[in-house]
């Protein structure tokens, strides 16, 4: 029988690199997106041409019925999830400095980027438990797609770097509470990353990194993320729980 997880998000950029290479290698996908189905059907049947089973949990993470959506057809597919993927994000519709700010894109950010994937993950790690108390084989663990933008300031998009600010704390918490249930919870840390997301910020992320933005010239693909999370979904890192595994170019290494 496949392990399966769930990816939210997994219909784009990064969450569909993620979703493909798990496919590829395994997992049967429940991926989560916003938009009607028959807007990604496409990228589905894509999916299930890996030798997945391949269903869509469509719901906003950031908002209640949203995520009971999610769960209602998680639970219509399967009796089980062993990998959940909190992919799903968002940026700012309009970047201003904090002098500009406004609270309604403040408080999207926190309830898309934050909250939704803290309560996400509250209901599935609570079928993760329940599922590991049945069965002591049964493993599961749980990976964060975070940003360089928690500890990197971007002044003109200052409710992002916030946001993932807390993200990363929520994969800390995670991380110590499931640690007696044998889950791990790891947070996988993207820089300067090549998608739909980055794409109006084309040119100006080109210059840098030729400039020497990174240690490694080049933008990172969504393919190197899904690298990271296929390798800790692996049970490559089993005494690494609550680590940061950054995939940045080097980004953040700090050089004189």
């Amino acid at each position: 029988m496949k392990p399966v997880a769930l990816v939210t998000g997994g219909s784009r950029g990064i969450g569909f690199a993620i979703s493909r290479m798990l496919g590829e290698n395994g997992y049967d996908l429940a991926i989560n997106g916003v938009r009607e189905a028959s807007q990604v059907e496409d990228i589905l049947q894509g999916l299930r041409e890996t030798g997945a089973n391949v269903v869509y949990c469509r719901g906003d993470v950031g908002t209640r019925e949203g995520r009971d959506a999610i769960l209602n057809a998680l639970q219509e597919s399967y009796d089980r999830v062993h990998l959940l993927v909190n992919n799903a994000g968002v940026a700012p519709k309009e970047r201003l400095n904090p002098l500009q700010a406004t609270e309604e894109s403040f408080e999207r950010l926190m309830r898309i980027n934050m909250q939704g994937p803290y309560f996400l993950t509250q209901a599935i790690a609570r079928w993760m438990v329940d599922n590991k108390k049945a069965d002591s084989s049964f493993q599961a663990s749980i990976i964060n797609i975070g940003s360089i933008s928690a500890t990197v300031v971007s002044t003109n998009r200052g409710e992002y770097c916030m946001s993932k600010a807390g993200f990363a704390m929520h994969s800390k918490l995670w991380a110590v509470h499931l640690a007696e249930y044998g889950i791990p919870v790891y947070e996988v840390r993207p820089g300067v990353i090549r998608t739909d997301m980055t794409s109006k910020v084309k040119e100006k992320y080109d210059r840098l990194i030729a400039e020497g933005l990174t240690v490694q010239k080049r933008w990172g693909l969504p393919e190197d993320i899904a690298r990271a999370v296929l390798s800790l979904s692996s049970n490559d890192f089993p005494y690494s729980t609550g680590e940061v595994f950054m995939v940045d170019g080097g980004l953040t290494t700090q050089r004189l």
